[in-house]
């Protein structure tokens, strides 16, 4: 619904005034609001630079949504509908809350106390990463959802139910928010850890959030696919710009986190 569609939009605009009040409480030029405006410019301007592999990507998503459209999305709906005796599941509720608006925004505001308490940089950056890329890729998915205006599942409406540019919550399954804020905080995550196998362990709850959202008939296996991958390309683009930035100036630079399972568990 339109309330739903504008919820969205609050939490979004509440990310950038957090993103905002916690750069304004730092003496360091580095990662504050002037870096996320000269950050957020190169961003938009992205598309016009691109080369073949960033053409080639996203011809992957595309051309792997329209074949899971094709292929899996009515099959994988009529097989979760015989069996909802796990909605309310622990996985199931777990990967919905990892992929909710909102997990941004706590975990935001968890790394960036921490670093303002214990004036590292390293949490500092976590928190930054998350609010800029959740920030881009919520952007981007209200505007291809309204855009789209694809029809839920639960509609009935079958999976070429399409009603571009409407504010209807109903018609705002392409593509998965969800999955895609839920890549975002998983790619950052295991892009900021030290062990190999606490990087693996970051995306854990990120593949349960799309399995969680088909499971309660709020999205199609494609829409999923596609959220998913743009959350993930827009949060490597964001840890990669920084990292470049480190090597640039290694002095700056920041350690990765040797642990953070709190955050996951």
């Amino acid at each position: 619904m339109i309330t739903q569609c504008s919820s969205r939009c609050r939490i979004l605009l509440s990310l950038l005034v957090v993103i905002i009040c916690e750069s304004s409480l730092f003496a360091q030029s580095k990662y504050d609001f002037s870096q996320f405006g000269h950050e957020t410019a190169d961003f938009i301007k992205q598309p016009s630079r691109w080369d073949r592999n960033d053409w080639i990507k996203l011809a992957v998503m595309s051309t792997g949504s329209f074949l899971l459209i094709q292929v899996a999305d009515q099959p994988a709906r009529d097989l979760i509908l015989q069996d909802r005796s796990y909605l309310y599941s622990i996985p199931v509720e777990a990967g919905r809350i990892w992929g909710e608006l909102y997990s941004p925004v706590v975990l935001f505001g968890g790394f960036a106390a921490h670093s303002l308490i214990t004036n590292d940089m390293t949490t500092r950056k976590i928190a930054y990463e998350i609010g800029q890329a959740s920030l881009y890729t919520g952007a981007i998915t209200l505007i291809l959802k309204t855009a789209f205006g694809r029809a839920r599942p639960f509609m009935n409406e079958g999976i070429s139910s399409y009603h571009p540019f409407s504010f209807r919550d109903d018609y705002h399954s392409f593509p998965g928010g969800h999955t895609a804020t839920a890549f975002v905080l998983s790619t950052v995550l295991s892009r900021n850890a030290g062990p190999k196998w606490l990087k693996i362990l970051a995306y854990l709850p990120a593949v349960i959030t799309p399995f969680s959202r088909i499971y309660e008939d709020m999205h199609w296996v494609s829409s999923c696919f596609f959220g998913g991958a743009l959350g993930y390309f827009v949060a490597t683009w964001v840890v990669d710009i920084h990292e470049k930035s480190d090597m640039l100036n290694p002095g700056n630079s920041s350690t990765p986190l040797l642990s953070f399972s709190f955050v996951i568990n």
